[in-house]
Protein backbone atom coordinates (compact mmCIF):
# COMPACT_ATOMS: atom_id res chain seq x y z
CA UNK A 1 0.00 0.00 0.00
CA UNK A 2 1.02 3.61 -0.56
CA UNK A 3 2.79 5.30 2.33
CA UNK A 4 3.82 8.87 2.97
CA UNK A 5 6.38 10.40 0.64
CA UNK A 6 9.68 10.61 2.51
CA UNK A 7 12.18 13.35 1.86
CA UNK A 8 15.35 11.36 2.50
CA UNK A 9 17.59 14.40 2.06
CA UNK A 10 15.71 16.12 4.90
CA UNK A 11 15.94 12.94 6.98
CA UNK A 12 19.70 12.80 6.45
CA UNK A 13 20.17 16.44 7.44
CA UNK A 14 18.12 15.94 10.63
CA UNK A 15 19.87 12.75 11.76
CA UNK A 16 21.08 13.05 15.36
CA UNK A 17 24.84 12.83 15.72
CA UNK A 18 27.60 13.69 13.28
CA UNK A 19 27.18 12.00 9.88
CA UNK A 20 28.99 12.74 6.61
CA UNK A 21 29.02 11.15 3.16
CA UNK A 22 32.37 10.94 1.37
CA UNK A 23 33.25 9.93 -2.18
CA UNK A 24 35.80 7.15 -2.82
CA UNK A 25 38.33 9.97 -3.23
CA UNK A 26 37.52 10.99 0.38
CA UNK A 27 35.88 14.28 -0.57
CA UNK A 28 32.75 15.42 1.23
CA UNK A 29 29.57 14.69 -0.76
CA UNK A 30 27.18 15.78 2.01
CA UNK A 31 27.04 16.39 5.77
CA UNK A 32 24.16 16.57 8.19
CA UNK A 33 23.37 19.55 10.40
CA UNK A 34 25.02 18.13 13.53
CA UNK A 35 28.25 17.47 11.63
CA UNK A 36 28.42 21.06 10.40
CA UNK A 37 27.50 22.47 13.82
CA UNK A 38 29.88 20.38 15.92
CA UNK A 39 32.86 20.87 13.59
CA UNK A 40 32.23 24.59 13.21
CA UNK A 41 32.16 24.38 9.40
CA UNK A 42 29.25 25.16 7.10
CA UNK A 43 28.17 22.72 4.38
CA UNK A 44 29.59 25.14 1.81
CA UNK A 45 32.99 24.97 3.53
CA UNK A 46 32.94 21.16 3.41
CA UNK A 47 31.26 19.92 0.22
CA UNK A 48 33.69 18.90 -2.51
CA UNK A 49 36.76 19.26 -0.30
CA UNK A 50 39.07 16.43 0.76
CA UNK A 51 38.47 15.42 4.38
CA UNK A 52 42.09 15.95 5.42
CA UNK A 53 42.35 19.31 3.69
CA UNK A 54 39.55 20.48 5.98
CA UNK A 55 40.73 18.57 9.05
CA UNK A 56 44.53 18.18 8.97
CA UNK A 57 46.54 16.75 11.84
CA UNK A 58 47.48 19.03 14.73
CA UNK A 59 51.12 19.99 13.99
CA UNK A 60 51.69 20.80 17.65
CA UNK A 61 50.86 17.26 18.81
CA UNK A 62 53.77 14.91 17.88
CA UNK A 63 51.85 11.76 18.85
CA UNK A 64 48.73 12.71 16.87
CA UNK A 65 47.50 9.86 14.69
CA UNK A 66 43.83 10.66 14.12
CA UNK A 67 44.25 11.52 10.44
CA UNK A 68 46.38 8.45 9.67
CA UNK A 69 44.03 6.06 11.47
CA UNK A 70 40.90 7.58 9.92
CA UNK A 71 42.41 7.32 6.45
CA UNK A 72 43.43 3.68 7.06
CA UNK A 73 39.89 2.85 8.16
CA UNK A 74 38.36 4.42 5.06
CA UNK A 75 40.82 2.61 2.79
CA UNK A 76 39.79 -0.68 4.42
CA UNK A 77 36.15 0.13 3.64
CA UNK A 78 37.03 0.82 -0.01
CA UNK A 79 39.08 -2.37 -0.32
CA UNK A 80 36.71 -4.76 1.44
CA UNK A 81 33.29 -3.17 0.98
CA UNK A 82 32.64 -3.80 4.66
CA UNK A 83 31.96 -1.61 7.70
CA UNK A 84 34.96 -0.59 9.80
CA UNK A 85 34.52 0.46 13.45
CA UNK A 86 37.44 2.44 14.82
CA UNK A 87 38.79 2.56 18.34
CA UNK A 88 38.35 5.74 20.35
CA UNK A 89 40.76 8.36 19.03
CA UNK A 90 41.85 11.91 19.74
CA UNK A 91 41.47 14.22 16.75
CA UNK A 92 42.15 17.92 17.39
CA UNK A 93 40.28 20.47 15.22
CA UNK A 94 41.56 23.91 14.34
CA UNK A 95 39.17 26.68 15.33
CA UNK A 96 38.01 28.22 12.01
CA UNK A 97 37.82 31.64 13.70
CA UNK A 98 41.26 31.47 15.35
CA UNK A 99 44.06 30.29 13.11
CA UNK A 100 46.58 28.11 14.96
CA UNK A 101 44.23 27.43 17.87
CA UNK A 102 43.42 23.72 18.13
CA UNK A 103 40.54 22.28 20.12
CA UNK A 104 40.92 18.85 21.68
CA UNK A 105 38.28 16.31 20.59
CA UNK A 106 37.75 12.62 21.32
CA UNK A 107 35.74 10.76 18.69
CA UNK A 108 34.42 7.24 18.24
CA UNK A 109 34.03 6.85 14.44
CA UNK A 110 32.35 4.22 12.26
CA UNK A 111 32.90 4.08 8.49
CA UNK A 112 30.47 2.07 6.35
CA UNK A 113 30.13 1.53 2.58
CA UNK A 114 27.26 2.47 0.30
CA UNK A 115 27.48 0.12 -2.70
CA UNK A 116 26.56 1.21 -6.20
CA UNK A 117 24.73 -0.89 -8.83
CA UNK A 118 28.05 -2.46 -9.87
CA UNK A 119 28.75 -3.67 -6.34
CA UNK A 120 31.58 -1.18 -5.85
CA UNK A 121 31.76 1.33 -3.01
CA UNK A 122 30.07 4.51 -4.26
CA UNK A 123 30.06 6.44 -0.97
CA UNK A 124 31.43 6.11 2.55
CA UNK A 125 29.17 6.89 5.49
CA UNK A 126 31.36 8.53 8.13
CA UNK A 127 29.53 8.63 11.48
CA UNK A 128 31.29 10.18 14.44
CA UNK A 129 30.17 9.99 18.06
CA UNK A 130 31.55 13.00 19.93
CA UNK A 131 32.64 11.76 23.39
CA UNK A 132 34.88 14.63 24.44
CA UNK A 133 32.62 15.78 27.25
CA UNK A 134 32.19 12.24 28.51
CA UNK A 135 35.94 11.77 28.73
CA UNK A 136 36.38 15.08 30.47
CA UNK A 137 33.77 13.86 32.97
CA UNK A 138 32.12 17.24 33.16
CA UNK A 139 30.50 17.74 36.51
CA UNK A 140 32.32 20.03 38.95
CA UNK A 141 35.64 21.48 39.97
CA UNK A 142 36.24 18.73 42.50
CA UNK A 143 36.12 16.18 39.68
CA UNK A 144 38.68 17.86 37.41
CA UNK A 145 41.67 15.77 38.48
CA UNK A 146 39.69 12.57 38.27
CA UNK A 147 38.41 13.59 34.83
CA UNK A 148 41.93 14.14 33.52
CA UNK A 149 43.05 10.76 34.89
CA UNK A 150 40.08 9.11 33.19
CA UNK A 151 40.89 10.92 29.95
CA UNK A 152 44.50 9.79 30.07
CA UNK A 153 43.57 6.18 30.83
CA UNK A 154 41.00 5.98 28.03
CA UNK A 155 43.35 7.55 25.56
CA UNK A 156 46.19 5.24 26.59
CA UNK A 157 43.97 2.16 26.21
CA UNK A 158 42.82 3.34 22.80
CA UNK A 159 46.41 3.86 21.67
CA UNK A 160 47.39 0.41 22.95
CA UNK A 161 44.51 -1.15 21.01
CA UNK A 162 45.51 0.71 17.86
CA UNK A 163 49.10 -0.47 18.25
CA UNK A 164 47.91 -4.07 18.60
CA UNK A 165 45.79 -3.65 15.48
CA UNK A 166 48.79 -2.26 13.61
CA UNK A 167 50.96 -5.21 14.66
CA UNK A 168 48.24 -7.60 13.50
CA UNK A 169 48.01 -5.76 10.20
CA UNK A 170 51.77 -6.10 9.66
CA UNK A 171 51.64 -9.79 10.60
CA UNK A 172 48.79 -10.36 8.14
CA UNK A 173 50.73 -8.53 5.45
CA UNK A 174 53.75 -10.79 6.02
CA UNK A 175 51.59 -13.92 5.89
CA UNK A 176 49.95 -12.66 2.71
CA UNK A 177 53.35 -12.08 1.11
CA UNK A 178 54.56 -15.59 2.04
CA UNK A 179 51.29 -17.15 0.85
CA UNK A 180 51.48 -15.35 -2.50
CA UNK A 181 55.11 -16.41 -2.95
CA UNK A 182 54.15 -20.02 -2.28
CA UNK A 183 51.18 -19.68 -4.62
CA UNK A 184 53.40 -18.33 -7.38
CA UNK A 185 55.83 -21.21 -6.99
CA UNK A 186 53.03 -23.76 -7.33
CA UNK A 187 51.29 -22.00 -10.23
CA UNK A 188 54.02 -21.47 -12.81
CA UNK A 189 53.24 -20.45 -16.37
CA UNK A 190 52.09 -23.59 -18.22
CA UNK A 191 54.32 -25.35 -20.70
CA UNK A 192 53.24 -25.83 -24.31
CA UNK A 193 50.05 -27.84 -24.84
CA UNK A 194 51.08 -29.37 -28.11
CA UNK A 195 50.53 -26.90 -30.95
CA UNK A 196 47.47 -25.40 -29.24
CA UNK A 197 47.29 -21.93 -27.76
CA UNK A 198 46.39 -21.35 -24.13
CA UNK A 199 46.56 -18.53 -21.60
CA UNK A 200 46.39 -18.66 -17.81
CA UNK A 201 45.92 -15.91 -15.23
CA UNK A 202 45.90 -15.66 -11.44
CA UNK A 203 44.80 -12.47 -9.69
CA UNK A 204 45.05 -12.35 -5.88
CA UNK A 205 42.42 -10.57 -3.82
CA UNK A 206 43.18 -7.04 -2.72
CA UNK A 207 43.80 -6.44 0.97
CA UNK A 208 43.15 -9.01 3.67
CA UNK A 209 44.17 -12.64 3.32
CA UNK A 210 41.40 -13.96 1.08
CA UNK A 211 44.04 -15.29 -1.32
CA UNK A 212 45.78 -18.44 -2.45
CA UNK A 213 42.89 -20.89 -2.53
CA UNK A 214 42.48 -20.88 -6.34
CA UNK A 215 44.51 -22.88 -8.81
CA UNK A 216 44.73 -24.02 -12.42
CA UNK A 217 46.42 -27.00 -14.07
CA UNK A 218 47.11 -28.20 -17.63
CA UNK A 219 48.35 -31.73 -18.31
CA UNK A 220 49.50 -33.28 -21.62
CA UNK A 221 47.90 -36.67 -22.29
CA UNK A 222 48.74 -39.36 -24.85
CA UNK A 223 47.62 -38.50 -28.37
CA UNK A 224 46.43 -35.04 -29.24
CA UNK A 225 44.75 -34.57 -25.84
CA UNK A 226 45.12 -32.47 -22.72
CA UNK A 227 43.44 -32.29 -19.32
CA UNK A 228 42.68 -28.88 -17.84
CA UNK A 229 41.33 -27.93 -14.42
CA UNK A 230 40.59 -24.98 -12.17
CA UNK A 231 39.81 -25.30 -8.45
CA UNK A 232 38.97 -23.25 -5.40
CA UNK A 233 39.84 -24.21 -1.82
CA UNK A 234 37.66 -22.87 0.98
CA UNK A 235 39.88 -20.78 3.25
CA UNK A 236 42.65 -18.28 2.69
CA UNK A 237 46.27 -17.45 3.30
CA UNK A 238 49.03 -19.94 3.93
CA UNK A 239 46.67 -22.73 4.96
CA UNK A 240 44.72 -22.46 1.71
CA UNK A 241 47.93 -22.27 -0.33
CA UNK A 242 49.21 -25.50 1.25
CA UNK A 243 45.92 -27.35 0.67
CA UNK A 244 45.75 -25.99 -2.85
CA UNK A 245 49.22 -27.35 -3.62
CA UNK A 246 48.34 -30.82 -2.38
CA UNK A 247 45.07 -31.01 -4.29
CA UNK A 248 46.53 -29.60 -7.49
CA UNK A 249 49.35 -32.17 -7.47
CA UNK A 250 46.96 -35.03 -6.67
CA UNK A 251 44.55 -34.09 -9.47
CA UNK A 252 47.40 -33.62 -11.94
CA UNK A 253 48.58 -37.16 -11.18
CA UNK A 254 45.06 -38.62 -11.27
CA UNK A 255 44.38 -37.06 -14.68
CA UNK A 256 47.29 -38.99 -16.18
CA UNK A 257 45.83 -42.39 -15.31
CA UNK A 258 42.07 -41.85 -15.00
CA UNK A 259 39.63 -42.64 -17.79
CA UNK A 260 37.96 -39.28 -17.96
CA UNK A 261 37.42 -36.25 -15.73
CA UNK A 262 34.77 -37.83 -13.50
CA UNK A 263 37.10 -40.66 -12.49
CA UNK A 264 39.89 -38.13 -11.84
CA UNK A 265 37.61 -36.13 -9.54
CA UNK A 266 36.53 -39.29 -7.73
CA UNK A 267 40.18 -40.08 -6.99
CA UNK A 268 40.72 -36.50 -5.84
CA UNK A 269 37.66 -36.71 -3.60
CA UNK A 270 39.04 -39.81 -1.88
CA UNK A 271 42.40 -38.12 -1.37
CA UNK A 272 40.78 -34.92 -0.09
CA UNK A 273 39.25 -36.83 2.84
CA UNK A 274 42.76 -37.16 4.29
CA UNK A 275 43.68 -33.46 3.87
CA UNK A 276 42.64 -31.02 6.57
CA UNK A 277 40.98 -27.99 5.03
CA UNK A 278 40.11 -29.69 1.74
CA UNK A 279 36.40 -30.04 2.55
CA UNK A 280 34.03 -28.24 0.20
CA UNK A 281 36.73 -27.56 -2.40
CA UNK A 282 35.22 -26.96 -5.83
CA UNK A 283 36.82 -28.12 -9.10
CA UNK A 284 36.03 -28.05 -12.81
CA UNK A 285 37.87 -30.66 -14.88
CA UNK A 286 37.86 -31.14 -18.66
CA UNK A 287 39.55 -33.56 -21.07
CA UNK A 288 40.02 -32.15 -24.58
CA UNK A 289 40.50 -34.55 -27.51
CA UNK A 290 41.45 -32.88 -30.81
CA UNK A 291 41.43 -36.17 -32.71
CA UNK A 292 37.71 -36.68 -32.05
CA UNK A 293 36.91 -32.97 -31.54
CA UNK A 294 35.18 -33.74 -28.27
CA UNK A 295 35.26 -32.11 -24.88
CA UNK A 296 34.45 -34.21 -21.79
CA UNK A 297 33.93 -32.40 -18.50
CA UNK A 298 32.87 -32.84 -14.88
CA UNK A 299 32.34 -30.25 -12.15
CA UNK A 300 32.49 -30.69 -8.39
CA UNK A 301 30.34 -27.80 -7.16
CA UNK A 302 32.19 -25.38 -9.45
CA UNK A 303 30.86 -22.68 -11.82
CA UNK A 304 30.40 -24.19 -15.28
CA UNK A 305 33.08 -23.82 -17.96
CA UNK A 306 32.12 -21.60 -20.90
CA UNK A 307 32.41 -22.66 -24.55
CA UNK A 308 32.65 -19.80 -27.06
CA UNK A 309 31.78 -21.15 -30.51
CA UNK A 310 33.13 -19.69 -33.76
CA UNK A 311 29.73 -18.14 -34.53
CA UNK A 312 29.94 -16.07 -31.31
CA UNK A 313 27.42 -18.04 -29.26
CA UNK A 314 28.33 -18.99 -25.70
CA UNK A 315 27.32 -22.25 -23.99
CA UNK A 316 27.84 -22.99 -20.32
CA UNK A 317 28.80 -26.64 -19.72
CA UNK A 318 26.44 -27.42 -16.85
CA UNK A 319 25.19 -30.96 -17.58
CA UNK A 320 27.67 -32.68 -15.23
CA UNK A 321 27.73 -30.84 -11.92
CA UNK A 322 27.96 -32.66 -8.59
CA UNK A 323 28.59 -31.52 -4.99
CA UNK A 324 32.00 -30.15 -3.92
CA UNK A 325 34.69 -32.44 -2.58
CA UNK A 326 34.18 -33.99 0.84
CA UNK A 327 30.61 -32.83 1.49
CA UNK A 328 29.03 -36.30 1.19
CA UNK A 329 29.54 -38.65 4.14
CA UNK A 330 30.28 -41.52 1.75
CA UNK A 331 32.17 -41.73 -1.52
CA UNK A 332 29.89 -41.18 -4.53
CA UNK A 333 30.37 -41.60 -8.26
CA UNK A 334 30.55 -38.41 -10.27
CA UNK A 335 28.92 -37.61 -13.58
CA UNK A 336 30.54 -36.38 -16.77
CA UNK A 337 29.26 -35.12 -20.11
CA UNK A 338 30.74 -34.91 -23.60
CA UNK A 339 30.12 -32.20 -26.20
CA UNK A 340 31.55 -31.83 -29.70
CA UNK A 341 33.47 -28.73 -30.71
CA UNK A 342 34.54 -27.24 -34.01
CA UNK A 343 37.98 -25.91 -34.75
CA UNK A 344 38.34 -22.31 -33.63
CA UNK A 345 36.11 -22.57 -30.58
CA UNK A 346 37.41 -21.36 -27.22
CA UNK A 347 37.10 -23.02 -23.81
CA UNK A 348 37.17 -20.84 -20.68
CA UNK A 349 37.52 -22.21 -17.15
CA UNK A 350 37.53 -19.83 -14.19
CA UNK A 351 36.99 -19.58 -10.45
CA UNK A 352 34.10 -17.77 -8.79
CA UNK A 353 36.08 -14.57 -8.19
CA UNK A 354 35.57 -13.76 -11.89
CA UNK A 355 31.77 -13.83 -11.78
CA UNK A 356 30.43 -13.73 -8.21
CA UNK A 357 29.59 -10.50 -6.36
CA UNK A 358 28.03 -10.18 -2.92
CA UNK A 359 25.12 -8.10 -4.16
CA UNK A 360 24.18 -10.32 -7.14
CA UNK A 361 23.08 -13.85 -7.86
CA UNK A 362 25.44 -16.07 -9.84
CA UNK A 363 23.36 -15.84 -13.02
CA UNK A 364 24.03 -12.12 -13.30
CA UNK A 365 27.76 -12.78 -13.23
CA UNK A 366 27.48 -15.60 -15.78
CA UNK A 367 25.49 -13.35 -18.11
CA UNK A 368 28.20 -10.71 -17.79
CA UNK A 369 30.84 -13.32 -18.68
CA UNK A 370 28.86 -14.52 -21.71
CA UNK A 371 28.44 -10.95 -22.94
CA UNK A 372 32.17 -10.26 -22.57
CA UNK A 373 33.08 -13.42 -24.46
CA UNK A 374 30.69 -12.61 -27.28
CA UNK A 375 32.03 -9.05 -27.60
CA UNK A 376 35.68 -10.10 -27.70
CA UNK A 377 35.06 -12.98 -30.08
CA UNK A 378 37.79 -15.21 -31.42
CA UNK A 379 40.83 -13.19 -30.44
CA UNK A 380 44.11 -14.71 -29.29
CA UNK A 381 43.77 -16.48 -25.88
CA UNK A 382 46.23 -14.07 -24.27
CA UNK A 383 44.25 -11.06 -25.44
CA UNK A 384 40.96 -12.71 -24.46
CA UNK A 385 42.25 -13.49 -20.94
CA UNK A 386 43.30 -9.88 -20.46
CA UNK A 387 40.00 -8.63 -21.87
CA UNK A 388 37.92 -10.81 -19.55
CA UNK A 389 39.82 -9.64 -16.47
CA UNK A 390 39.48 -6.02 -17.53
CA UNK A 391 35.74 -6.41 -18.16
CA UNK A 392 34.78 -8.52 -15.16
CA UNK A 393 37.06 -7.60 -12.25
CA UNK A 394 36.57 -4.31 -10.38
CA UNK A 395 39.08 -1.67 -11.44
CA UNK A 396 40.43 -1.39 -7.89
CA UNK A 397 40.83 -5.16 -7.49
CA UNK A 398 38.54 -7.88 -6.20
CA UNK A 399 37.89 -9.14 -2.67
CA UNK A 400 38.32 -12.77 -3.83
CA UNK A 401 41.18 -14.26 -5.80
CA UNK A 402 40.62 -15.39 -9.38
CA UNK A 403 42.09 -18.10 -11.60
CA UNK A 404 41.41 -18.20 -15.33
CA UNK A 405 42.31 -20.56 -18.19
CA UNK A 406 41.57 -19.82 -21.86
CA UNK A 407 42.23 -22.51 -24.52
CA UNK A 408 41.76 -22.23 -28.30
CA UNK A 409 40.23 -25.51 -29.50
Amino acid sequence: MDGPRIDYAAVFRALPGMVALLTPDLAYADVNEDFAQLTGRSREQLLGRHIFDVFPENPGEPAAAGMRETQASMVRVLETGERDTMALLRYDIEDPRRSGHWEEHFWSPVNAPVLGPDGEVALIIHRVEEVTELIRARGGRGDSDRARVLEAELYTRARELQEVNERLRRAHAREREVALTLQGAMLPAPGPVGHHRAAVRYRPAIGGLNVCGDWYDLVDLPGDRIAVAVGDVVGHGLAAACVMGQLRSALSAAARVAHGPARALEALGLYARSVDGAESTTVAKAFIDWDSHTLTYSCAGHPPPALLRPDGTVTFLDRATDPPLGVSPEHVLRSEATVPFTEGATLVLYTDGLVERRTEDIYTGLARLADSLARHGQVDPEALADGLLADLLPSGGNTDDTALVVIRL
